[in-house]
């Protein structure tokens, strides 16, 4: 009975402690799940890209699972990761500021005749490209239909704008004076919007793809010089052809304050009536 008694006690004291394994192990796995959810929660997407693209150029494997030449060695030391992405946004930017350079000088060839005389001008904004027109060399007027002497030059111009397979907006702009009633547009508005429209037709009929083109009016909301005088609300009486820029590097101007000293390029419109 003696041996019996010790032998119960021994079982009973070497499992009195056993438990704190489990509780350990559970404790251990615990802490590691949590450390592994807050890496996790922790990436950082672009450096987590970069050490892929890294790694697997290091490996001779490109992102798309394709074999790619590793790095070849210069003087004992690995060659440097080329930097494609940045290169070849860089490279379309010039490719984009250069296609948009040889459209400005296009539209002013085939504009020449009206620039000679200082009815049309040229210009590179932060939209794209701008041909302005003064509506004396277009319209009669109060009038919405095209002159016959400037049909020539806009045909030039609609076959530059069907190469080059942009957006193109055609903007109506007039001074601040209301018409006269009886007029036969009732406002600013339709005479702007009209005119727009007039050259929107002119230049679709010339081979440039509608669904390019779009005509707005403005009416004398958009002004480039001040209407306190007749030069400059000649100035504001203009048709101007935007060829846009599809990334364009920075925002659109704001419109100018009519009541400001403006610059703007060399163009001498014929004061005259609306």
């Amino acid at each position: 009975m003696a041996r019996v008694k010790k032998y119960l006690d021994t079982r009973a004291s070497d499992s009195h402690e056993r438990w704190l394994v489990s509780y350990a192990d559970f404790i251990t796995l615990l802490f590691a799940f949590f450390v592994v959810m807050y890496a996790i929660s922790s990436v950082n997407e672009a450096k987590y890209r970069v050490v892929g693209t890294a790694i697997g150029t290091a490996f001779g494997i490109s992102a798309a699972g394709k074999a790619v030449p590793g790095p070849q060695a210069q003087g004992g030391q690995l060659a440097p990761l080329p930097r494609g992405g940045t290169a070849r946004a860089e490279a379309a930017r010039r490719r984009r500021m250069e296609r948009m350079q040889r459209t400005e000088q296009a539209l002013a060839e085939a504009l020449a005749p009206l620039m000679a005389k200082h009815e049309a001008s040229v210009r590179q904004t932060g939209r794209g490209v701008v041909l302005d027109i003064g509506v004396g060399a277009l319209f009669a007027p109060g009038e919405a239909a095209l002159q016959p002497t400037v049909l020539g030059p806009l045909a030039a111009a609609a076959s530059v704008l069907k190469g080059v397979e942009l957006q193109v907006e055609v903007e109506g702009h007039t001074d601040d004076k209301p018409l006269q009633p009886g007029a036969r547009f009732p406002s600013n508005w339709e005479l702007s919007s009209a005119r727009a429209s007039s050259v929107v037709r002119h230049l679709q009929a010339h081979g440039v793809a509608p669904e390019r083109l779009a005509a707005v009016g403005y009416a004398e909301f958009r002004p480039v010089a001040s209407n306190r005088f007749p030069e400059g609300r000649a100035r504001n009486r203009r048709i101007s052809i935007a060829v846009l820029d599809p990334e364009p590097p920075q925002a659109a101007p704001s419109p100018p304050d009519a009541t400001a000293p403006l610059s703007y390029p060399p163009m001498e419109f014929e004061v005259q009536a609306r």
